[in-house]
């Protein structure tokens, strides 16, 4: 292994735990919000743009995860699937598109909003997180807090992500998302954004599944709405009974 590849998996492994230390008690709130949702039998909505949607997709119908959570998704937004691919970055930027998805999905009072942007600055993740919580959603922002401040809003209300969310999950990463520099480069590289922001999805998912079935066990609830993985006997049948017990809360399957 090179000194350089050494040194990539050194800061990713580095931001892990600073998330881990520093982001705790944020992720415990995010997690009481998300348990919340589910035991109260509301919808769970995942977003980001970009490769941010990357954080939103890893914890929608996977094994281990929860059943009612979905991904909001917006056509030429998800990923780089879209082409050109500078649209999805484009997109972001017009003023609309964030309540016109909302309105076209059965959100409603009471559920609950992931919503993943890096910067936090574009009009999109601001629209979104603004008039989701005007519905009376719960948004939980995960960004990165280095951007306010550093780069400007490119919203036309001068404010970013986290000024219009109940929880904010900060992944620490720095403005420009690399890790790494080399003589020969003329940028910087090694991004561990990605990696960083699925993590703390993750987290905030287990925490949310320890609460539910902490109080299941205590005779206070149902246990949590789980996925099993396909690949063992009887995954496929359980995982379509979850989805028949949970159908009025999932809209992935239409």
């Amino acid at each position: 292994m090179s000194e350089l590849v050494g040194r990539y998996f050194e800061a990713a492994i580095a931001h892990l735990q600073r998330v881990r230390d520093e982001e705790a008690e944020n992720i415990e709130a995010a997690a009481a919000l998300l348990a919340e949702a589910v035991s109260g039998d509301h919808r769970v909505f995942a977003f980001g743009a970009g490769h941010s949607s990357l954080a939103a997709q890893d914890v929608v119908y996977r094994a281990g995860g929860l059943v009612p959570i979905n991904l909001l998704e917006v056509p030429g937004m998800a990923g780089v699937t879209v082409m050109p691919a500078p649209l999805s970055s484009a997109l972001e930027r017009v003023s609309g598109l964030a309540t016109t998805t909302l309105d076209l999905t059965p959100a409603t009072s009471g559920d609950l909003l992931f919503l993943i942007s890096l910067s936090g600055r574009q009009t999109m993740p601001v629209e979104l997180a603004q008039y989701a919580r005007s519905r009376g959603l719960k948004v939980i922002g995960l960004t990165s807090l280095a951007y306010p401040g550093a780069v400007p809003s490119g919203h036309a209300s001068g404010t970013y992500l986290k000024d219009h969310c109940d929880v904010v999950l900060d992944n620490k990463i720095a403005v420009g998302d690399g890790e790494l520099t080399h003589p020969g480069a003329e940028t910087t590289f090694g991004p561990v954004s990605t990696i960083v922001t699925s993590a703390l999805m993750q987290a905030v998912v287990a925490s949310a599944v320890e609460r539910l079935a902490d109080a299941a066990l205590a005779g206070e609830g149902a246990a949590p709405p789980l996925f099993r993985s396909g690949n063992v006997p009887g995954g496929t049948e359980w995982n379509a009974k979850q989805m028949a017990d949970n159908a009025d809360r999932i809209f992935y399957t239409f």
